[in-house]
């Protein structure tokens, strides 16, 4: 495939300004899954907030302070990537997507500035910020959706495509909602993680109506991602990628089901596995369709890429840089798994 590729743009496979676009567009990839899964689960603890009883909500902020740092890493690599890498290409992009990318924007600046105003406010002052906190966490949420359903839609703007994009905002809220809830569910025990079941065993079922909105659109919008998925060399991936999502929520909804029954009481880490696993296959899936375009039919990523001199100096600094702030940030997520450890009883003084 990468042959027939190159020799379809007339440059040999070896090449660096044939091979640095798809290194670039490979980690990206690894940048856009790390955050949807890293800082999804964050987002939608945030999402949760407002559902949960008043008293747990301090508590849900507490559990996520471990992870704020490193969880905003994501996004701001992987835009600077993306815009030292593909500078013909973001301007183009970004015009198409200013109210999603500027929705995110508020909404990641709300959440950062009540997160830690939070910590710091009075008493009397924290459930406002916690109260910001969640609608941040909701326009965030809701701009993923929107951003996405503008690309799977080619960026169209006809008023049926619009109401696509509403739904599909509702759906990525729900997608969110269901990580952060699955995540509680391994993380907490007693009253929230019965209360986390409910909110996933509800959130689930707009996820997958989500997603299969956005597998048929995607087919039926654009007549190469359609090609592709019905020519018999590739319909093996694109079936086998359906097949294995449709796994997923069928075990996802068993599980949480025994669980809200009280039973699977040592299986409480799989809900979040394989929520990660269908976000991780729904970005896959994106990614095989829409490759090798940045826009569908009109911008590939080499049409898009920097000169090969300046790839080269980016590639230098992100092979230096990116391994060192990686480790830094896996070793913050060391203890994301697991039970919350009991609370530090402290000593009574001695008689």
């Amino acid at each position: 495939m990468i042959d027939a590729l190159a020799a379809s743009l007339g440059i040999p496979p070896g090449d660096p300004s044939f091979w640095m676009p798809l290194v670039f567009m490979a980690l990206l990839y690894v940048l856009i899954a790390g955050g949807a899964v890293l800082d999804g689960f964050d987002l939608g603890v945030g999402l949760l907030l407002q559902a949960a009883p008043p008293a747990e909500r301090p508590r849900m902020m507490v559990l996520l302070s471990p992870w704020r740092d490193a969880n905003e890493f994501w996004l701001l690599l992987g835009a600077g990537l993306f815009f030292a890498a593909f500078p013909f290409a973001w301007g183009a992009i970004v015009g198409q997507l200013y109210l999603p990318l500027t929705l995110m924007l508020v909404g990641a600046v709300l959440r950062s500035v009540s997160f830690e105003f939070r910590l710091r406010a009075s008493a009397d002052m924290r459930a406002r910020w916690i109260a910001g906190f969640w609608a941040g966490s909701v326009m965030t949420a809701f701009s993923h959706g929107l951003l996405l359903a503008r690309v799977v839609t080619g960026y169209a703007d006809q008023p049926g495509y619009s109401w696509f994009a509403l739904f599909v905002g509702v759906c990525a809220v729900a997608a969110y909602a269901l990580l952060g809830a699955a995540w509680l569910v391994m993380r907490v025990d007693g009253l929230l993680q019965k209360a986390a079941i409910g909110w996933a065993r509800h959130a689930t079922r707009w996820t997958a109506a989500g997603m299969v909105a956005v597998s048929v659109v995607l087919g039926l919008a654009n007549g190469g991602v359609f090609y592709k998925w019905s020519n018999l060399s590739d319909l093996v991936v694109a079936a086998g990628i359906w097949a294995v999502m449709l796994v997923c929520f069928v075990a996802t909804e068993i599980l949480l089901n025994r669980m809200a029954r009280g039973q699977a009481q040592t299986l409480h880490w799989m809900p979040f596995t394989l929520s990660s696993a269908l976000f991780l296959l729904m970005l896959g899936g994106l990614a095989y369709s829409l490759f090798p375009y940045l826009i569908l039919d009109d911008l590939t990523l080499w049409d898009g890429a920097a000169a090969t001199g300046s790839m080269r100096l980016v590639l230098a600094a992100t092979v230096v840089s990116v391994p060192v702030m990686m480790v830094f940030n896996m070793l913050a997520y060391r203890s994301l798994f697991g039970k919350e450890p009991p609370a530090a009883v402290p000593a009574l003084p001695s008689a």
